[in-house]
């Protein structure tokens, strides 16, 4: 399986931004379970984050982006890119 990462940066107040917060760590946990290798985290700064996952091809790479609550509630712009690993 390729890796892929979603960046992103948060599009919403805070407030709107925290009450999906529960749903996508739900959701990368399922990821995880199915053996996605899936990790999710934000920047110090605050303000976006990225989510790095394992999948076997761009199409499902994006269903798995658009399956993620902080997308589907409009919480997040991101960009997607499938990153080639050099070194493991």
């Amino acid at each position: 399986m390729a890796w892929f990462i979603k960046l992103e940066r948060g599009i919403v107040d805070k407030p709107t931004f925290d009450q999906f917060v529960p749903a996508h760590v739900a959701y990368v946990k399922e990821l995880v379970a199915k053996g996605h290798q899936a990790k999710t985290g934000y920047w110090k700064e605050r303000g976006g984050g990225m989510l790095l996952f394992q999948a076997s091809s761009l199409d499902e790479a994006k269903a798995i982006v658009q399956a993620d609550p902080l997308i589907q509630n409009g919480c997040v712009s991101y960009e997607l890119h499938e990153w080639c690993v050099v070194v493991e």
